[in-house]
């Protein structure tokens, strides 16, 4: 997943986490104060969240390059042991 599509998703997630949260406190009886800044944290906190966590998978996943290389090598590993294995051809 690109920065770009990382970024996208987190703040569809926090916008959506903040109409949810907006939702439930304008049914509650807050001051409209308390009820925009509660929502505004919820949106920040998600986003936040949801960047850390994102970074966290990116850390764990093993590299796109690494099983690239392996992919490679075991596709070249088998040519190269068919070729030895035929023997060359010889004038007698």
């Amino acid at each position: 997943m690109t920065n770009r599509a990382a970024k996208l998703r987190n703040i569809l997630v926090s916008v959506a986490n903040g109409s949810i949260t907006l939702i439930i406190l304008l049914i509650a009886p807050l001051g409209l104060a308390a009820v925009i800044v509660n929502t505004l944290l919820v949106m920040a906190a998600t986003y936040g969240v949801s960047t850390v966590a994102d970074r966290v998978m990116a850390w764990l996943q093993p590299s796109s390059e690494a099983e690239l290389l392996s992919e490679y090598n075991s596709h070249r590993g088998s040519i190269s042991r068919q070729h030895h294995a035929v023997k060359p051809w010889r004038r007698h």
